[in-house]
């Protein structure tokens, strides 16, 4: 009976590793705003869009919205996919800056939604972009 609960546990262990090592990264807020400002930075400095400061604030959509526009993004499973693969056209179209957009990777867009949606209308948190 005792081997047959050490069995038991050990069993539970190995499984419980291997969810944890095979579980995919998190998103990250934070380094989504940083990469979110950056984008219109160096889209600003190029000359496309007239500020620096993002066009669409997070607290412009619901978390529901931001789901919405960033789908692919959510459902993909290669991080290192480029954006431009992820997203369609009228997301261009939102946000603009298409150049610095398509340099992103996938991994960037869940941290970029990760920070959209946390700071959303509706979040507990909402915020806009200073």
């Amino acid at each position: 009976m005792r081997k047959l609960i050490i069995l038991a546990i050990t069993v539970f262990f190995a499984f419980s590793s291997a969810g944890i090592c095979f579980a995919g990264a998190k998103a990250n807020a934070r380094k989504g705003k940083y990469t979110y400002r950056k984008v219109y930075k160096s889209c600003h400095k190029r000359g496309e869009v007239e500020s620096a400061t993002p066009l669409l604030s997070p607290d412009t959509k619901t978390m529901a919205q931001w789901d919405k526009v960033f789908d692919k993004v959510i459902n993909n499973k290669d991080e290192n996919k480029p954006a431009t693969e992820l997203v369609d056209d009228d997301f261009f179209e939102q946000f603009k800056c298409k150049e610095e957009w398509s340099k992103l990777t996938g991994k960037d867009m869940i941290n970029v939604h990760a920070y959209l949606r946390a700071h959303a209308a509706d979040s507990p948190s909402p915020a806009k972009c200073k």
